[in-house]
């Protein structure tokens, strides 16, 4: 086993975020340091894409900020990332959403996927 997996294994074991796919709006905390302190600094927008796997996953996060596109591409394994919340699930049915870069206003809409809790899968009898 070469030196990379067995890094991956050990930041595996750590993973602390949340399961989140493409089409999903998350919020991401990250630390900033500026001069000698440090803030968390939240960014909100929804996941266009998902790369990579293990040490090397990263998502890129887009959202509309003053009539303008912005991305943001985050390294998951990095200890700046404080925490990761999701907002809503998207239903979208595609890896990679760049064609959003494209579209503006209600076109880049996203559907939202409904997703059961815990409770209501035994109200419903499913099995978990």
């Amino acid at each position: 086993m070469n030196t990379v997996q067995k890094i991956s294994q050990e930041q595996a074991k750590q993973d602390r975020h949340p399961d989140f796919v493409v089409g999903d709006t998350v919020k991401v905390h990250y630390k900033i340091k500026e001069g000698g302190k440090e803030r968390v600094q939240v960014y909100t927008g929804t996941v266009i894409a998902r790369k990579g796997g293990g040490v090397m996953e990263s998502i890129t996060v887009r959202r509309i900020s003053y009539g303008e596109g912005v991305e943001r591409v985050f390294p998951l394994i990095r200890p700046s990332i404080y925490k990761i919340e999701i907002e809503r699930h998207g239903k979208v049915r595609r890896a990679k959403l760049y064609y959003l870069r494209d579209l503006a206003g209600k076109k880049a809409r996203i559907k939202e996927r409904r997703v059961l809790s815990i409770f209501e899968c035994r109200f419903l009898n499913f099995d978990l």
